[in-house]
């Protein structure tokens, strides 16, 4: 399921609907001239009938709790490896670093935001 349906359906909530129909969220969609599968959409609204949008969303968010958190797992261990390196020789450490600079740009050349 794509999440412009999620958003549809979270749009329709936030202007007020309470409980979306599968019309509603082809009636967003389709103002912005997106794809709509009715089937989809009609799987969307039957497994949130009846329940609160704010109830789901803070039940997902303790679900996500127990995976940890993002950004700042590889900084250790490239400071450590750098650390290592230098405990055993300062010219390799300094090799180490021009290699991991020009990998880190081989990949940002590769990405195009907008290709």
């Amino acid at each position: 399921m794509g999440l412009k349906y999620c958003a549809a359906y979270l749009m329709a909530v936030l202007a007020g609907n309470e409980s979306p129909s599968a019309a509603d969220i082809q009636k967003i969609l389709e103002s912005v001239e997106a794809e709509y599968d009715s089937e989809i959409a009609e799987k969307l609204v039957s497994e949130l009938s009846g329940k609160a949008v704010d109830e789901i969303i803070k039940e997902g968010k303790e679900k996500l709790k127990g995976f940890g958190g993002g950004g700042g797992g590889g900084a250790p261990a490239a400071g450590g490896a750098g650390a290592s390196a230098a405990a055993g020789g300062g010219g390799a450490a300094k090799e180490e670093k021009k290699v991991v600079e020009e990998e880190e740009e081989e990949e940002e050349m590769d990405f195009d935001l907008f290709g």
